[in-house]
């Protein structure tokens, strides 16, 4: 688990607004550059954006927020994230404000927060969300939506969930990567929650090492083709050149087991990175793959600097969670078969 949070613990979680990008003092900023002449990118960068991923329904086609609205928003969410409440992750600080509810509880297994009543922590140990006028980070299509999966990519994901309804801890084998501490996978967007990148460049490689699991994505500048297609990675295989002042990463090759929305070997990613002011850089997550979605879509991630060191994600295959989440499946097991025999 990360450490971040025990050597720098705040009394309440802190909602900060944000200005629209690129923010008020960046008119007169220079972009400062390598000793190889390419745009610095290097440091440590966060995505603690409150922002959802996708645009909540009930905003329709609304892309944009007043400032009036950002700032009700935000002092809804630090009335009711005090550090009591369970754990809010991704879009969930914001839905609980838009909502304006009095309390918030992790939801039910249906999503990817804790399961409700599982001893969930609170959001005391989770970083600062920070608001801003966007109401989605996916910026295409203009409503704000992810596209249709398939009828194929329907069809995966309901044996997927069906199989992890009726056999979910048969073995470590039917937990996810994430559970078994191996990957988060690549593009990982998710924000508020150990969400932090640190880049380092040379003249002919860029590394953007990913906080979570530790991820390391070593990058070749030099122009070299990607692997053969036969050559599968969890994270793909990327390759790097420069737009102007934008860093292109092309990413292929995923493997089978590779999991992002619903996709995997087919997934195409196109990340532009891009330096917008001092503390600042704009993300662009680009992704194509015609057996899952019914068209390419795009979202567009603000990364705040950030002068908070990468932490040990100190999570391994076969940490103690695994070994927990099997002995619990164990044992409603046993009692399911004792209440059959009753």
């Amino acid at each position: 688990m990360n450490n971040r949070f025990f050597s720098a613990l705040s009394a309440a979680t802190v909602v900060a607004v944000l200005a629209p990008l690129p923010a008020a003092g960046q008119a007169s900023w220079t972009l400062p550059r390598t000793t190889d002449g390419q745009p610095d990118l290097q440091g440590v960068w966060a995505n603690n954006s409150a922002t959802p991923f996708e645009r909540p329904e009930q905003l329709a086609d609304k892309a944009q927020l007043t400032d009036e609205e950002v700032a009700e928003l935000a002092l809804r969410a630090r009335e009711l994230f005090n550090g009591e409440t369970d754990a809010a992750f991704g879009g969930a600080v914001f839905e609980a404000a838009f909502a304006a509810a009095e309390n918030y509880q992790s939801r039910d297994g249906a999503s990817s927060e804790t399961p409700k009543g599982t001893g969930n922590y609170n959001q005391f140990w989770l970083v600062d969300r920070e608001f801003n006028n966007r109401t989605s980070l996916v910026v295409d299509p203009p409503n704000g939506r992810i596209p249709a999966l398939t009828a194929a990519a329907e069809e995966r994901k309901t044996v997927r969930r069906d199989r992890r309804r009726d056999h979910p801890a048969d073995s470590y084998t039917d937990r996810s990567t994430s559970d078994r501490c191996i990957t988060y996978g690549v593009p990982r967007t998710s924000a508020g929650y150990n969400s932090y990148f640190q880049i380092i460049q040379s003249a002919d490689h860029v590394v953007i090492l990913q906080e979570m699991i530790h991820d390391a994505r070593v990058i070749p500048l030099d122009g070299r083709p990607h692997l053969n297609e036969k050559v599968r990675q969890l994270l793909g295989d990327s390759r790097a050149h420069w737009d102007g002042d934008t860093l292109v990463v092309e990413t292929t090759n995923y493997s089978s087991k590779s999991n992002f929305q619903n996709a995997a070997e087919n997934l195409h990613l196109v990340e532009r990175f891009t330096r917008v002011g001092p503390d600042t850089v704009n993300w662009e997550v680009s992704v194509n793959d015609p057996t899952t979605w019914t068209s390419p879509w795009s979202a567009s991630i603000p990364l705040a600097k950030s002068e908070d060191a990468i932490y040990e994600f100190a999570c391994h295959e076969g940490n103690y969670a695994m070994e927990g989440i099997l002995t619990g499946h164990r044992m409603e097991e046993k009692v399911a078969t004792t209440d059959s025999q009753q």
